[in-house]
């Protein structure tokens, strides 16, 4: 796509691209209104997964993404949930929303034993399928960790930030390694605002909002 490879500005050596800020833009935009609680990050987020799509397949990263449209599905079904709760899960400030919720220690456990077994799995078979993919395992690691904490996040469950966070780590070394000049800096921004989002929805699922 050579569109996509339009550059913008540099950083150093390295080319900011028009899909870099893209997906950059987007994306800060989707996860700071989901860590404010505002239901209009998912708007943002279907614009956020089409760019992520796009970025992907310009670099062959495969694993994330044939999944994006399961991500979008995710979007579509988080977006349902926090604005039509049963009534045992509304917000105590907004009868029309989701309140936070947290998993159990019991679900965590079970939940990160089913994240390693997905993630290798996932990059085994990756790696057979598509042998272009540069890193197949840690590609699929990111993959897995960001389809579960979309997944919580769509459940407005706390322990989504927990995620968020070893997910922005990540996928500083997944972006490093494959050329990426921008997104770096945005997973950067992206930790400050789990930290930021971490202790919000704390202070939410306390009052039960």
């Amino acid at each position: 796509m050579e569109w996509a490879e339009i550059i913008l500005f540099w950083i150093g050596e390295r080319a900011v691209t028009l899909i870099d800020v893209a997906t950059s833009l987007l994306g800060l935009t989707c996860v700071f209104l989901a860590g404010r609680n505002s239901k209009y990050n998912f708007w943002v987020g279907y614009l956020y997964t089409a760019a992520l799509f796009l970025m992907f397949l310009d670099k062959n990263l495969y694993a994330s993404l044939i999944l994006q449209p399961v991500s979008l599905a995710i979007n579509i079904m988080g977006h349902y949930r926090w604005t039509h709760p049963l009534a045992e899960e509304k917000s105590s400030e907004d009868a029309g929303a989701l309140r936070v919720s947290m998993l159990t220690w019991k679900s965590r456990i079970v939940l990160l034993l089913a994240i390693f077994a997905l993630a290798f799995g996932w990059g085994l078979f990756l790696d057979h399928l598509f042998p272009k993919d540069p890193h197949p395992y840690l590609d699929s690691v990111v993959t897995v960790l960001i389809l579960t904490a979309q997944m919580l996040s769509a459940m407005k469950k706390w322990d989504c930030w927990i995620l968020w966070l070893v997910v922005n780590v990540t996928q500083i070394a997944l972006h490093l390694s494959v050329g990426n000049t921008f997104m770096p800096i945005v997973c950067a921004l992206y930790l400050v605002n789990g930290l930021w989002s971490l202790v919000t929805w704390m202070k939410l699922y306390k009052k039960k909002a």
